[in-house]
């Protein structure tokens, strides 16, 4: 239900620009584990191309071709080599292993069932080398927030960009969630100052609760041996906003 979100990978990149302290904390985790890198959900290659020119071997797999060809094209322009796989993060086979795996920026909770994730985590457990991590980062569920998606639209003036052919770009969202399904159900709306909804898209994203994602961990192999709750490496509390993971082979 999200690939018209991800369709536009040039918009993408304007609605969430930055992002440096979880670039330099994936890149610091590379230097650490050294060795060859993997990114699931690997997008226009935000954080993949910077640790590649710092030398480690990377692959990116990516479902969508948009933000695939973005990525090519990014890396293409820095001068920087990278292989590039369109594929599925629930089930891969890429014939090695790696000594880091990384899902960053929520790219996780694409995954709304638990067999997928149970799948994926499976599927990276097969692609680790002896010594090797799982990293990935998905945010903190937060009830009052959850609580607060009425199917309202409203305007999120901080979400605001400006493009270069479209001028000024405001965007509207509108949120219920499912708590059955543990899914939040959105539609982002993209207008101009003189055209609205020149963009309407689609967007569900899955809560992952701090109880139940070491036993997801579990029943795929791997087991959480570290936290935070912060891209600073602070440990993690109910009220962090983003849960940091690190995890090992079971």
């Amino acid at each position: 239900m999200s690939e018209r979100f991800y369709s536009d990978a040039k918009l993408y990149d304007r609605l969430f620009p930055g992002g440096e302290p979880a670039v330099d904390f994936y890149r610091a985790e590379a230097d650490r584990q050294g060795g060859s890198v993997l990114e699931l959900g690997c997008g226009t290659g935000r954080k993949l191309i910077p640790i590649a020119s710092d030398g480690h071997p990377c692959v990116g797999l990516e479902l969508s071709p948009g933000m695939l060809a973005e990525a090519q094209r990014k890396a293409a322009e820095r001068g920087v080599e990278l292989e590039w796989v369109q594929g599925d993060m629930r089930a891969f086979d890429l014939g090695r292993t790696f000594d880091l795996v990384i899902i960053a920026a929520n790219s996780l909770l694409h995954l709304h069932e638990a067999s997928d994730l149970v799948d994926c985590f499976r599927s990276v457990r097969r692609h680790l080398a002896p010594g090797g991590r799982l990293v990935f980062d998905v945010f903190n569920p937060s009830v009052q927030m959850l609580a607060q998606a009425d199917g309202v639209r409203r305007r999120r003036e901080a979400l605001s960009f400006v493009d270069p052919d479209r001028g000024r770009v405001h965007v509207d969202v509108a949120e219920t969630y499912d708590a059955a399904a543990q899914v939040t159900r959105g539609t982002w709306y993209f207008s101009t100052e003189s055209e609205t909804d020149v963009v309407v898209a689609p967007l569900e994203i899955r809560s992952i609760f701090p109880q139940e994602l070491p036993l997801l961990l579990s029943l795929g192999g791997l087991r959480l041996v570290e936290r935070f709750g912060d891209w600073s490496g602070r440990p993690f509390t109910g009220d962090a906003a983003v849960q940091l993971c690190v995890c090992e082979p079971d």
